[in-house]
């Protein structure tokens, strides 16, 4: 998660401040589900919001949780999350 993090900061120049603070308090995994857990997208956290604006979805923590390699740490329910606000917005997968 620091990469995506990171790759925000140097590729979309946005600051993942809060996030960053959360994963410094819980695990990659917990923080991601923390996330997920906010009623919408922009609810608990302005990262997805800043992202949209910058055009660079792919750099969310929803884009992160419905990649292949992370299936196993996520639910059904909590990919169906990130594939719903993902769609919301018009991210082609």
């Amino acid at each position: 998660m620091t990469g995506i993090f990171r790759r925000a900061k140097e590729e979309a120049d946005y600051d993942a401040g809060r996030s960053l603070q959360m994963l410094a308090e819980y695990d990659a995994t917990e923080t991601a589900r923390m996330l997920l857990r906010a009623a919408t997208a922009s609810d608990d956290y302005d990262d997805y919001t800043e992202l949209w604006k910058r055009h660079r979805l792919d750099l969310t923590i929803e884009a992160l949780v419905i990649r292949p390699q992370w299936k196993e740490l996520f639910t059904d329910e909590e990919r169906g999350i990130a594939l719903k606000r993902l769609a919301s917005f018009d991210y082609v997968l």
